[in-house]
């Protein structure tokens, strides 16, 4: 059968009004183009729907039948249809993001909160995960996107550049290296160095080679979250190195950020998205929101001379 949702509307239109020409006024068309429209209906049902007459029109036994049912059937149409129109006018939605702890605790919660007060209908779900776990939790379906460092390629996983920041010495306040506007790494030689566990020391190794073997940098104590590295320096138990977002919890342990060169290390952070998988409107509302906010971030570390 070859029917169209015209003529299922023409054919209510009739059965709701009971004349041609209330029926053609509802639907803003003729009263020859709505007579076409049931013709074509009922040849393609093989089953009359209305007996016509001069005076009125009445519905067959059949088309009695047919009435609530198609009626349902474009009602629900009509509520998918104002469904999606939510959804892509931002009026109901939800986003899932996955996200390093360190970044869940200082720059992305202030970016969604900016985000909740332009649109207040959209759900959001921030899970504050391991750096290890972000990629996986995008990989299974848990999340719409996630956002973190580069980690190892997957076939299935699109990366994209975010954006890229330094690292930074944190040093307690009285520290005599805090004296100075910049240090170098081998300025850490002598301090004991706090770092976190597996690929971060791992990569940053990597990234330094033969200056990090050459200056003898050895990481006096590995622990699973910057928070406890900050607090152990202001315990004076040694120093530690970090990036930039994480200036608020360092601010919290009363310590001072300074940039570290020679050489510049700098740290990407991806934009992590199944390969083939189309973001929601209210994930791509929420991506645009956070990329804007982030280019505000850059523009604060720019003026505070750490980029």
């Amino acid at each position: 059968m070859n029917v169209s949702l015209r003529q299922l509307r023409a054919f209510v239109a009739v059965a709701r009004y009971g004349s041609f020409t209330l029926a053609a006024d509802s639907l803003y068309i003729t009263q020859s183009a709505l007579s076409g429209l049931m013709r074509d209906l009922e040849r393609a049902l093989q089953v009359r729907l209305v007996d016509r007459s001069t005076r009125r029109i009445r519905l067959t036994d059949v088309g009695s039948q047919l009435f609530p049912l198609v009626q349902k059937i474009l009602d629900d149409l009509d509520t998918v249809m104002a469904e999606v129109g939510k959804l892509k006018d931002l009026e109901r939605g939800l986003v899932r993001v996955a996200v390093p702890q360190l970044l869940a605790s200082t720059w992305l919660p202030p970016m969604l909160a900016g985000f909740r007060q332009q649109h207040p209908q959209i759900e959001l779900r921030l899970l504050d995960s391991t750096v290890e776990t972000v990629v996986s939790r995008v990989f299974a379906g848990e999340v719409d996107f996630g956002i973190g460092p580069e980690r190892e390629p997957n076939s299935d996983i699109e990366a994209t550049l975010l954006f890229e920041v330094p690292f930074l010495a944190a040093l307690p306040a009285g520290h005599a290296l805090a004296a100075r506007a910049k240090l170098r790494w081998e300025d850490l030689i002598a301090e004991e160095l706090i770092t976190l566990q597996g690929q971060f020391t791992e990569r940053l190794s990597q990234d330094l080679g033969a200056t990090w073997r050459g200056l003898g940098l050895k990481p006096a104590h590995e622990v699973s979250f910057m928070a406890t590295a900050l607090k152990m320096v202001a315990a004076g138990l040694g120093v530690t190195v970090c990036l930039p977002y994480a200036a608020e919890l360092v601010e919290q342990q009363g310590l001072k950020l300074r940039p570290l060169q020679e050489p510049v290390i700098r740290r990407g952070v991806y934009l992590f998205t199944r390969k083939g998988r189309t973001l929601s409107p209210a994930a791509e509302a929420m991506l645009a929101h956070l990329r804007e906010a982030i280019a505000q971030q850059m523009a604060q570390l720019q003026q505070r001379g750490w980029l």
